[in-house]
């Protein structure tokens, strides 16, 4: 006799979960089963009594802070789980109650009839890297917050650095020998000068470690086959890769711009067409990265000593797909920047960038399947 499925929502908190049940048939009613204790033990109890009916469990949960536990714990189990987006879940537009009970309820239901959009899930290496390259990004953003915080104290103090460039070792000794008149802004000054370099050492602090990790990883060969690419530094392909995991999974590049928000967004009727900014749906942290690496596209094609020496050991295959990639968007940004404004150029650049950088993923991928079947 086959065996029915169950499909199972989980409304999932720090502390507690709200479960629904969903038989199988598009008729049968889908029912709240109440809250259980976000715990291992908790869904462990949870599945051997669902299962104990001889049903086949489905089970599907919001994305959001807690992460996948739970996902790798049903896994393990050999549970079918899905993870969805909660922004692409279907509402109801005239729905004005919410409750976790609902939102369980809703869970199930949607899942029964198909109607959810799953995510991928990283495995837990790239997840871990994903974690490190965040914390880098977060500094990073600390670091940009102090420089503001002490350029506007000097502002207010009608204190000016006349040297060329700024946040250099030039311009940091300046900082550390400027004199205020009260010792109370003397005082200020030092803790956001203090503030500034604690953020650029954690800044160094966390890419020393990321450069170190990424010697064990297995992308490691196609972290340096992207850095082939102009402006992509090792940064932007740990970032990239870490973030989207297997590339494999998108069919063509046109999948990936759109996956990561590059495309243009559309509101069309009838025989009127009209499209607008970029849709910013998906990943924006590689979304940011790409953007700074597009902006290396702004001068004429060339290959520099840093990019050969970062092309040394790199198939001749992946360097011809580089070398093609710069005198395409070199032109293209040449082409725009005359017509439109600067950063719409810069974008459209990062959206053929990410285009290239599925290629040399797919020639890598090509490359070493080659190789293992030689």
């Amino acid at each position: 006799m086959e065996k029915t499925i169950k499909y199972i929502g989980l409304d999932v908190h720090k502390d507690t979960i709200q479960v629904a049940i969903a038989e199988e048939g598009r008729k049968k009613p889908v029912m709240s089963y109440g809250n259980i204790l976000n715990t291992s033990l908790s869904i462990d109890k949870l599945i051997r009594k669902l299962k104990s009916s001889g049903h086949e469990l489905s089970v599907v949960y919001e994305a959001g802070p807690t992460g996948y536990g739970i996902y790798r714990q049903l896994k393990a189990q050999n549970i079918e789980c899905a993870v969805v987006a909660p922004s692409l879940i279907p509402q109801k537009s005239g729905d004005r109650v919410k409750t976790d009970r609902r939102d369980a309820i809703n869970l199930a239901r949607l899942h029964r009839s198909g109607d959810l959009t799953k995510i991928h899930v990283p495995d837990e290496e790239d997840e871990a890297i994903r974690d490190l390259t965040r914390a880098r990004e977060d500094a990073r953003i600390c670091a940009k917050k102090a420089k503001q915080r002490l350029n506007s104290f000097l502002l207010r103090n009608n204190r000016t650095y006349s040297g060329k460039g700024r946040w250099n070792k030039t311009h940091l000794a300046w900082l550390s020998e400027l004199s205020m008149p009260h010792p109370a802004q003397q005082i200020a000054l030092q803790e956001y000068i203090d503030t500034l370099q604690e953020s650029l050492q954690r800044i160094d602090r966390l890419t020393n470690q990321i450069k170190n990790i990424v010697e064990h990883w297995r992308l490691k060969p196609v972290v340096k086959a992207i850095q082939s690419l102009r402006g992509v530094s090792m940064i932007v392909a740990v970032t990239t890769l870490a973030e989207l995991g297997d590339i494999n999974r998108f069919e063509n590049p046109k999948q990936l711009m759109a996956y990561l928000g590059l495309v243009p967004s559309e509101h069309s009727s009838g025989l009127k067409t009209k499209k607008g900014s970029i849709t910013k749906t998906g990943n924006g942290h590689v979304r940011r990265v790409l953007t700074e690496a597009a902006w290396a596209y702004r001068f004429n094609p060339k290959k520099s000593l840093h990019i050969l020496r970062r092309q040394k050991d790199i198939p001749k295959s992946v360097c011809d797909i580089a070398w093609k990639a710069q005198l395409r968007l070199c032109n293209k940004y040449r082409a725009l920047v005359n017509r439109k404004v600067t950063q719409v150029a810069v974008t459209a650049v990062a959206r053929e960038l990410i285009g290239f950088i599925w290629a040399i993923c797919r020639e890598m991928d090509s490359i070493e399947d080659n190789r293992l079947a030689a």
